[in-house]
């Protein structure tokens, strides 16, 4: 990581570790602590943090941009595992196992990334707990995730899992029911496991159908919610 840019400035430290769902429930000395332990790396656009590969020793927490998450098939296709934005972290596997990373981990945008080491990290779960708690929560509800994923790859038709995907992007708090989705067409066809070509035509079909409304190419309006978990 040499050639990216290093940020030692204690307040970027400290934001970027306060973030963190598994941090912030910390007291302030704990956390000067940890923040003292943390080293900040910028990326550019489309520069590699990890590659599948590499050696997994670090905890790696977004702080500021956005990174994706993906695998190549043995085709050579991505298959895009997840999004992360600020407050997101990845790499916990080297918590606990000497292992290497299964997965690329790409910036989307200018990014700065904050890194604690594995050696480092292992001291803070003994010395408090209550991270260690954290992190297999993050654990279960990734898990979750992944096993919905997989069960609707090998059951689902794309229309369903569009549909799934656009239902539970849904602002419960707003009632006109609109969808911003979190990532472009290409990455949402990486993720739901098809093309970016068939997500535009079954985007046109559901508009067809009346059950969305293609307000701009991030932003849908669902128009018929229980119908469209039908499909």
């Amino acid at each position: 990581m040499e050639k990216h840019n290093h940020d030692h400035s204690l307040e970027s430290h400290k934001a970027c570790v306060s973030l963190v769902p598994i941090f912030k429930h910390l007291d302030e000395e704990q956390l000067d602590e940890i923040m003292a332990a943390t080293r900040s790396v910028s990326f550019e656009k489309g520069e590699i943090i990890y590659r599948e590969g590499d050696e997994a020793d670090s905890l790696y927490i977004i702080h500021k941009g956005k990174v994706r998450i993906y695998r190549l098939t043995e085709a050579g296709k991505e298959q895009l595992v997840r999004l992360l934005n600020p407050g997101d972290f990845t790499g916990e596997t080297a918590l606990f196992t000497d292992s290497v990373h299964e997965s690329y981990a790409e910036a989307m945008m200018e990014t700065k990334v904050c890194v604690i080491q594995r050696s480092v990290l292992q001291g803070f779960l003994l010395k408090f707990p209550s991270i260690s708690l954290k992190i297999l929560q993050e654990f279960s509800n990734r898990l979750n995730t992944s096993e919905t994923q997989t069960t609707r790859f090998s059951s689902e038709t794309v229309e369903t899992r569009i549909a799934l995907f656009l239902t539970e992007q849904m602002d419960q708090k707003n009632d006109r029911n609109i969808v911003y989705l979190p990532m472009s067409k290409k990455d949402l066809a990486s993720y739901l496991g098809t093309t970016p070509e068939t997500i535009s035509r079954k985007f046109a079909e559901l508009e067809a159908k009346g059950l969305i409304r293609q307000k701009s190419t991030r932003q849908i309006e669902i128009l018929e919610v229980d119908e469209l978990l039908l499909v």
